[in-house]
């Protein structure tokens, strides 16, 4: 897959995956630096690669599914980024977010290793959503090409929404 970041082209790292596909466990860090795994998490969950949480286009799209996921119950919404827990702590209490999970793969890079989202140019994720159910298979899936572009905020809600029921 070609992505690219103010239309230069950047080389993803690892195979990406399709929806279908079993989202495989990795590990990354809490804001308190303890781990998470994918097994410590249940039921349908958002989990939304962005490069930094100190960027404009990553602001507005982790504030927006804070905001929009409110109101649908049964949604776990994950931010992984390459910032340091520090950083995401902050930077959550900045922008009074309260329903996302900010975690970070900057340890061990695991969570980009399972997706393919480690940008080789840039040392940051690719921005993409993975919506997994319960069984942690990817029933929506979306790679972004223009790293400063958003998501489908309404294709991801509406995946979410029917399968939350």
């Amino acid at each position: 897959m070609k992505i690219t970041f103010q239309g230069n082209p950047l080389t993803l790292l690892g195979e990406q995956l399709k929806v279908g596909d079993t989202l495989q466990n990795f590990t990354v860090s809490k804001n308190d630096l303890s781990p998470l795994s994918l097994k410590d998490t249940s039921g349908v969950r958002i989990f939304l690669s962005v490069p930094s949480l100190d960027t404009p286009v990553c602001e507005t799209e982790v504030n927006t599914f804070n905001k929009r996921t409110n109101e649908i119950p049964g949604v776990s919404v994950y931010t992984i980024s390459m910032d340091l827990p520090f950083a995401q702590t902050r930077w959550c209490g900045a922008n009074g977010v309260t329903n996302v999970i900010t975690v970070s793969d900057y340890k061990d890079r695991e969570f980009s290793n399972a997706t393919g989202t480690y940008i080789e140019e840039l040392g940051l994720l690719a921005r993409a959503v993975f919506v997994v159910d319960s069984e942690n298979k990817i029933i929506y899936l979306e790679y972004v090409n223009e790293v400063t572009d958003q998501p489908n905020f309404d294709k991801v809600l509406e995946t979410v929404k029917n399968n939350t029921k």
